[in-house]
């Protein structure tokens, strides 16, 4: 199984997006990660769906939304026809998770749920990791890009791989949170198999994203 790379739009030119976008067009084996926030779950606010509508005519890779939101029902019905790959919500900001799940399914292809540093992985039930394709293990405090990389995630990693092996489950094991070359082979080796990197990738200087995804594989 290749390992996704999963560049960030929140670190990316807001003023030359599709700038940014079409250099990514030319990598194999990415999604492009956006980060959508609603001043509650988060104090922070991104884009919303006449931004995607733009974002979906130019990019040819799979979009990968992370919703940091407090009602992420809400969000499902309105962003289902933006061209979303994969939905994620966080399991902190839900009540009846296997509902939103069933919801999720009949309208995307992908549906993944996101924990925060400090949440365990043993909140989630085994039967929901059957249902699920894809766990986001957040390695920072969500809502702000370019922050530290908090090593303990490295330990839930291997854990949820442990789960996924013994039980033949198939979700991809997502990490968010400053990613770079220096810890992305750890979290490879602790069986991460889809990396979100913002800042490390659009801080190339002359922007080589080409050269910056093929460090942190």
């Amino acid at each position: 199984m290749p390992i996704i790379v999963s560049p960030s739009l929140l670190s990316a030119n807001f003023l030359d997006l599709k700038t940014d976008i079409e250099s990514l067009n030319k990598i194999d084996d990415l999604w492009l990660h956006l980060d959508i926030m609603d001043g509650h779950f988060v104090p922070n606010l991104t884009f919303g769906e006449p931004v995607l509508n733009q974002i979906k005519t130019v990019c040819k890779h799979k979009l990968d939304a992370h919703f940091m939101v407090t009602d992420p029902d809400f969000f499902a019905e309105n962003f289902k026809n933006v061209g979303l790959h994969n939905f994620t919500f966080h399991w902190e900001a839900v009540t009846h998770h296997d509902r939103l799940i069933d919801k999720l399914k009949s309208m995307y292809a992908s549906v993944g749920i996101s924990l925060n540093p400090s949440t365990p992985v043993s909140v989630i039930p085994k039967y929901l990791l059957g249902k699920i394709d894809l766990i986001l293990l957040m390695s920072v405090n969500p809502g702000f890009g370019g922050q530290k990389f908090i090593p303990e995630v490295i330990d839930k990693v291997i854990e949820l791989d442990r789960l996924r092996h013994e039980n033949n489950f198939k979700f991809q094991i997502q990490v968010d949170g400053g990613i770079n070359d220096q810890n992305a082979g750890y979290l490879i080796q602790a069986g991460a198999n889809n990396l979100v990197a913002g800042s490390y990738i659009f801080s190339e200087p002359n922007k080589d994203y080409l050269s910056r995804v093929n460090k942190i594989r």
